[in-house]
């Protein structure tokens, strides 16, 4: 059941535990008035002549038996009208971290009229007052549940709008064709053609594209487990399990001079940049043509192919200190063969402490002195983000609501294409426009609102 939005409520905001700053949040008509309660502004004329959003010290009374009042320092940062976050006059007060303290002074506002918030309260407030649509609801949870760097920047990006932006756009266009559609179907007893069967065609193309490229990203994200794979790949005697082994502190991986060492698959997780990945360390590449493989290093080859397949990235090894013309040709043979994958692959120089000159062609690095490795971690970082272009990703609790509706839509658009009678083609539409809006939020039920938002923390 959709709380009612008339009560004030109150709420600490800031994580368990000691810290240097602590966050108590209200939100509702009575925000002032009870702030004024408690409240001993520095400025007195400033904080009774506030009529937009502004930070005011002071200090907050806080009861004690026996005793007299103590006077907490604190700032207090109010929003005396709707232009907050949850669509009301709101105030955040911040004072010193202690959880007893926090506890003191909630316990205190709610005597005064404010309720406890429930959970994500703040959040459906914002959400019911149309400061923000349910993906990017979603996405608050997004950042305060993110693991890792990428994930955190995957859930700012849905709160900017990121996913609420293209679905947006979709749905206009569409209202637009609707509309054209509905046009010409008023005025059928006259000679005039508000969109023709081509251009309806056409611009029911382009939707459908757009709505499948949205679909084939959630998807991605719902089966990714968060840690995103980087395969190493190369010939045999190529470094690449003194590479892990390197790269993560431990030896983790069988390292020889003799080349085909490596025969099974070896995992480790690491942290680059905040960015959390899986490393694979995969057989020296071969194919049945070279040095009559024998069946177990045929396994190892098939093993390593089953982890190419769902690799984010491919680091291509070439050692720095090949000379042989042959060995330098099957090298790059095999890393075209890898290129025509379509999986990102970034190739480098390993061993280079035993290159008799300095290469350039490619990054070099040294697992055995560390040289290079830095350099390494850092372009790995670039080529999983893409150089900067940046794919929409999904929060993965929108990706697990919104999968079956966009599903659903998809379908209408796709039978809108491959319908002639201009009545259909318009049913078919409006069925797609009803489940965009249960994605963005615009129709919902109360049971939609209690599953989002019963997941959240008391507080945001």
């Amino acid at each position: 059941m959709v709380p009612t939005l008339d009560d004030t409520i109150a709420a600490i905001a800031s994580a368990p535990g000691g810290a240097a700053r602590g966050v108590v949040r209200i939100s509702g008509p009575s925000t002032r008035e009870v702030c004024d309660a408690f409240f001993t502004p520095s400025e007195p004329d400033n904080w009774q002549q506030t009529h937009s959003a502004r930070r005011h010290t002071g200090t907050w009374q806080l009861d004690r038996d026996p005793g007299p009042p103590l006077q907490l320092p604190v700032e207090l940062y109010l929003w005396p009208t709707p232009r907050s976050y949850t669509g009301q006059p709101a105030a955040e007060l911040h004072t010193v971290g202690s959880p007893p303290v926090l506890e003191r002074l909630l316990a205190e506002l709610l005597t005064r009229g404010p309720r406890m918030a429930r959970a994500g309260e703040f959040t459906l407030r914002a959400f019911l007052a149309g400061r923000i649509d349910l993906v990017q609801a979603e996405a608050v949870l997004g950042v305060i549940e993110a693991e890792d760097h990428r994930e955190l920047e995957i859930a700012l990006r849905q709160l900017a709008g990121g996913l609420s932006g293209p679905l947006a756009t979709l749905r206009t266009t569409l209202i637009d064709l609707l509309a054209d559609l509905e046009a010409g179907l008023d005025f059928a007893d006259e000679d005039i053609e508000f969109v023709s069967r081509e251009e309806r065609g056409n611009r029911l193309k382009l939707l459908q594209s757009e709505l499948a490229t949205i679909r084939r990203q959630a998807h991605d994200r719902s089966e990714s487990s968060g840690r995103r794979r980087v395969v190493i790949a190369g010939l045999p005697n190529a470094g690449k399990s003194t590479l892990l082994n390197a790269l993560t502190g431990q030896s983790l991986a069988l390292t020889s001079p003799l080349s085909g060492t490596t025969r099974d698959t070896v995992s480790a997780e690491v942290d680059f940049d905040g960015v959390r990945l899986e490393l694979v360390d995969t057989a020296g590449w071969e194919t049945s043509s070279e040095n009559g493989i024998a069946e177990i290093e045929q396994l190892a080859q098939q093993q390593r192919d089953a982890q190419l397949a769902p690799a984010a990235l491919i680091v291509w090894c070439t050692a720095a200190d090949a000379t042989d013309s042959q060995h330098l040709a099957r090298d790059l043979r095999a890393r075209r063969q890898l290129e025509d994958r379509g999986t990102p692959l970034l190739p480098i120089l390993t061993r280079a402490d035993l290159a008799t000159t300095p290469p350039s062609a490619a990054p070099c690095l040294s697992a055995v002195t560390g040289d290079g490795l830095d350099a390494f971690r850092t372009a790995v970082v670039d080529a999983l983000s893409g150089g900067g272009n940046v794919d929409l990703n999904l929060v993965g609790s929108t990706t697990a609501r919104s999968g079956d509706a966009l599903r659903r839509a998809q379908l209408a658009l796709d039978n809108a294409a491959e319908l002639e009678e201009e009545l259909l083609v318009a049913v078919e539409i409006r069925e797609a426009l009803g489940e965009l809006a249960v994605v963005l939020g615009t129709v919902y039920t109360d049971d939609v609102l209690d599953r989002v938002f019963s997941r959240f923390c008391i507080g945001k």
